[in-house]
Formats: structure tokens, sequence, C-alpha cells
């Protein structure tokens, strides 16, 4: 009798082995063949690259569709989630495998991804998202019945960032992968592929308009238009080493701090190369990029939407071992004055910082906004204002630094006094004024130049007046700004201030921000 039992538990056993090994072929050997010719890594391939060997535990590998029929070559239902590690560190992760029904959703996809974010939200693991697909599922769509169990799922607009939620694009993503992208904290989009609401050829029949998958999502639209891409990749394996740098910066979940990493880099170093990097001439143009890495850790940062909102720099990085979030205007680029999608991207990222507890550090050299005609046509006096807000909204330690000027309203996007910032300092050679000199002797002085018979004298004479009256000491003066530093100890000041910014809760915000919307 024991015989018996034991030789059937063998068959149970050999019986769910053989659905399990059926399982993780998903559609099948020549649709995973077939996505290799096309250059892709498969679901199961992808899950591999980014988690650490022998970490993934899998949950729904036997589910399937509901649809009558389809149960046999539905494996997962297109949609692979599980637990994992990446760096030693807990992720819940789902990856959409295009090899069954060309990865679109079903009801049971949809109920694999809920499971999955709700676990994440209750075990406060970040939510990583791997994805290509076609979006909802014709059949399981189709009827009032259908479309109306189908809709936007609500983890995904009440999320709260409860934790970070990361995407990678790494196929052709419409429908549904779209909406995870541009809920996410952070997206990385392969070249190549394309990310919209629907396909070309859904949008060919229903308005005859006709484009490529490029032109329609492909990486230059978001990376030049629509700012909701952070990070672009050659190809997956890029695509996937920029999730595992974006989580080395980022915490597990709403209640901790951002992991903290050791170095050697001297927080106290001088860092004498400035004095030759950034010029006393205001008019003359240097890279930004040159002074954020002298000052960070070991040089390194990594820059979000950098092809978005070019006269503004976005990146994390570390100081004295501390993640930070890097605000700083960039002079190669209209000098620096910030427009339309400069102030979406600033307000993007208060949000991000704010909500996962990542002081910010503001380095300001802003000539002031790009103003226009064509900038009112684009809202930017609400835009101006919404980056007011999220900065006053926002409760995380700030530090601010003006490297050569900061003018106008500028000054206060940028963290100057009264907008909450721990410490606000300047250079000594720095320019901070309600306007550029040449605008303002050419406003308050025109007509009386107009009719000087030395007008050409008369105007270097107010010109150096009004350098007088920018200079940082008047400010520091009155005590409205705390300091005037030598541009030297620009790292050391930053490393004293976090720690003693830091030293109460730690970098710990109250999270105003966390429930804005993650896309502008």
């Amino acid at each position: 009798m024991e015989k018996i039992k034991e030789a059937n538990m063998e068959k149970a056993i050999d019986e769910l082995i053989e659905k399990k090994d059926k399982a993780k072929l998903g559609g099948g050997s020549d649709k995973l063949k077939h996505q290799h010719e096309l250059g892709k890594y498969t679901a199961r391939e992808r899950i591999d690259k980014l988690v650490d060997p022998g970490s993934f535990l899998e949950l729904g590998l036997l589910a399937h569709s509901d649809q009558p029929g389809a149960e046999g070559k539905s494996a997962g239902d297109g949609v692979i989630t599980g637990l994992a590690k990446v760096n030693g560190r807990p992720i819940v992760l789902q990856a959409a495998d295009k090899t069954v029904f060309a990865g679109t959703e079903g009801m049971v996809y949809f109920r694999k991804t809920h499971a999955a974010h709700t676990f994440a939200v209750k075990r406060g693991f970040p939510l990583v998202c791997l994805m290509e697909g076609r979006g909802l599922r014709m059949p399981d769509g189709m009827g009032a019945d259908g479309i109306s169990q189908m809709l936007f799922p609500n983890e995904l607009l009440l999320h709260r960032r409860e934790v970070p939620m990361i995407t990678a694009i790494l196929g052709d993503s419409f429908g549904g992968p779209t909406w995870t992208a541009v809920s996410s904290d952070f997206v990385t989009q392969v070249k190549g592929t394309s990310m919209a609401v629907a396909g070309p050829r859904m949008l060919e029949i229903a308005t005859g308009e006709k484009v490529t998958n490029e032109e329609l999502g492909g990486w230059n639209i978001h990376a030049d238009h629509t700012g909701q891409v952070e990070r672009f990749a050659e190809d997956e394996d890029e695509a996937i080493a920029e999730i595992k740098q974006f989580l080395d910066y980022i915490p597990l979940n709403k209640g901790e701090e951002p992991p903290y990493q050791e170095t050697s880099d001297d927080p106290y170093r001088s860092v004498d190369e400035l004095i030759n990097i950034v010029p006393t001439r205001q008019k003359r143009a240097y890279d930004m990029k040159k002074v954020v890495k002298r000052l960070v850790d070991d040089g390194v940062y990594f820059e979000l939407k950098s092809s978005y909102g070019t006269a503004l720099i976005t990146a994390l990085a570390r100081i004295n071992g501390r993640t930070v979030g890097i605000i700083a205007n960039q002079p190669m680029k209209f000098a620096g004055a910030a427009g339309a999608k400069e102030c979406d991207k600033a307000t993007d990222f208060i949000c991000l910082c704010d909500s996962y507890h990542i002081p910010l550090i503001f380095l300001h050299d802003i000539p002031g906004f790009r103003v226009s005609s064509e900038a009112e046509k684009l809202k930017m006096p609400t835009k101006i204002m919404v980056w007011n807000q999220a900065l006053a909204q926002s409760t995380v330690p700030k530090i601010s630094v003006v490297i050569r000027k900061s003018i106008g309203a500028a000054y206060g996007n940028m963290c100057g006094p009264t907008m909450g910032a721990d410490f606000v300092v300047a250079w000594p050679t720095a320019e901070i004024n309600f306007t550029g000199p040449e605008v303002g002797v050419n406003v308050v002085y025109g007509r009386e130049l107009q009719t000087a018979e030395n007008a050409k004298e008369k105007r270097q004479e107010l010109l150096k007046t009004w350098g007088f009256d920018s200079s940082p000491y008047q400010a520091a003066g009155k005590y409205l700004i705390d300091d005037i530093i030598d541009p030297r100890d620009t790292r050391k000041f930053l490393s004293q201030t976090l720690e003693y910014a830091c030293h109460k809760n730690g970098s710990k915000s109250e999270r105003h921000l966390a429930n804005w919307p993650t896309g502008f």
C-alpha cells in the first residue's frame, strides 16, 4: 500500500515538473526562437540578467488565460511575476512575456500584476516592471462585461509612492505597459522601441493617420518632447544595468532612508579645479556637469532626463556616502535660463527626492526664465509657480549654492532665501539681482542714455554701479544668506551641512509630495 502511495506521489511530482517546464517555455520554443531572431531577450532571460543568481521566487507560474480554449497556449497569461533580490536587496518584479499573445493583457494577467503590486506595497519592496506588449487583449476586454472589469488598475492611480516603481521599456509598448511606465518613478527605454497609448495600426484605423512606431513613441519623442522617460539605453543589457544603478540610490520603501555607501573620497577635500572651470565673466559658457563631477563622491553621478529641459541638470549622486539629488543650471544651454520643460523637470525631480528622503542640493547659475509670447502659450507662469509649490512643500534637507549668478524670480525657484533651504551661500564672484546688468540699465536708464552726450561712458558707469549692487556681500552683510564661501571649499561645505541638516531625523521628509502626479 505504501509503495502505491509513493508511486502516486512520484507520478504527481513528475506531472508537476512537466507542467512547470512547459509553462517556462511561454508561447513555445518557436516563439522563443523568434524573440532571439529579433535580437531580444526572452522575459525569463531579462529576469536572469537583473536579479541575483538563484534569488528569483516565481509566483503564478501555472496561471493561464481564463478564456475558454486558451488554457493550453497562454502560459502565465503573458506575464511572469515573483520576488527576487538585486545586489542583495529585495524587489517584486513583473516581466511581460511577448511570446504569449504578443504580451497582451488578459484578466489573469491583471490578477497577477495586481497581486505583485499589493505584495510590494504591503511588505515595502520596490516594484520593477520589465515591459513590452500590445495592451489590453481583445477577447478579454470586448463587450460591456469585459471592459467593465479591465479599466485602469487602481493600484497605479493610488500608488502614492509607497514604494519605488521602476519600469524598463524593452520592446514596443502600447496601452498597459505605457500606463505602467508613466506612473513610475523611473523609466528607461531601449532605443528602437516605441511607447505610446496605441500602436500605429490602431491609430490608422481610428484616425487615418499613418506613422511609424518611431514617429509615434520612439526614444527621440520622449527625450525631446514628453520627458516621460528618464534614461535611454542602446540595448537591453544597458537598460537593466540602469535599473540596478537607480535601485542603488533609492530606499526600499517610504519608511526607509536611501542606502549609505562607504567611500574613500575625502569629504573635506579641496576642489581646486573649480576655479579654472567656472569663468568669472558672466557671459562665458562652461559645462556645469564638470562642477557636479568634482563635487560628488568619486566623480560618479546618475543623470535623469538628460535630453529634456537641457538648461537644467537633475542627477542622483553621493556626498560623503549619502544619496543626494542635485538640481543645477546648465550654462551650456540657453545660458542656463529655464523654460517650460526645465520647470516640469525640476518639479518632477523635487517630488521624487522628497518622497524618498533624498536631500536636495541646488547649484545656481541662472540668468532668469526664458520669457516670450511662446512661453506664455506654454503656461510659463503656472509652471514657474508649480515648481515653487513643490519646493515649498518639500521637507527634505536643502542646500543652495550660488555658483556664478542667480537672477530674478529664478533665484527663488533655485531655493534662494525664504524658499525653505537649510543653508544658502554664494561664491565671492556671484551675481544676485532682480535682473541682469545690461537689461536693468536699459530698462531703468534707457531714456536718460538716449539723450546723454557721452552715452557709452555713462552706460559703463551705470554697469559698474549695478555690478556692485549685485555682489553677494550685500546679502551676506544683512544676513540674508548664510555665508560667502571659497569655491574650493564647496565639497567640504556640502559634506558638513548635510551632516548637520540630517542629524535629527536623518534625511526623512514628511512626504507631502508623495501624492503628486508622477508625470509632467
